[in-house]
């Protein structure tokens, strides 16, 4: 690194991972909590016909239905929505290590972080 050059430690990225997962983690919850509480209150009395089964919508099986849901201030939609952001949490712990890693300039680690990140892309839209 360059004279004057701020450095990252690891105790500062070890902090920043978990804030970005606690964040996340909060974050999710509070959106299917939201969700699920706009559902009851529009579908909580409605009976639930289980003799028949009923996959998941079609308008839910994409992000963009998902947005639409939420847009529309669907239930289903924002409960999707939060399970959608609690699986990018993990994710996105990925994309901070790659980028801590680049600071370092430890480029064996940004491109074993890159891989992962990669793969975990791959897998979620594959």
């Amino acid at each position: 690194m360059a004279p004057g050059s701020p450095r990252v430690t690891d105790a500062q990225v070890r902090g920043a991972v978990g804030s970005l997962l606690r964040g996340g983690v909060l974050l999710a919850a509070s959106v299917v909590l939201a969700g699920g509480v706009l559902y009851l209150a529009r579908h909580g009395a409605a009976r639930a016909d289980y003799s028949v089964f009923r996959g998941e919508p079609l308008d839910l099986r994409g992000l963009a239905g998902t947005l639409q849901d939420v847009v529309a201030l669907r239930g289903r939609g924002i409960v999707q929505l939060g399970v959608l952001l609690l699986i990018a949490t993990p994710v996105a712990r990925v994309a901070l290590t790659a980028v801590a890693f680049a600071f370092e300039r430890d480029r064996t680690y940004v491109l074993v972080a890159l891989l992962v990140l990669a793969l975990l892309l791959k897998s979620l839209t594959g």
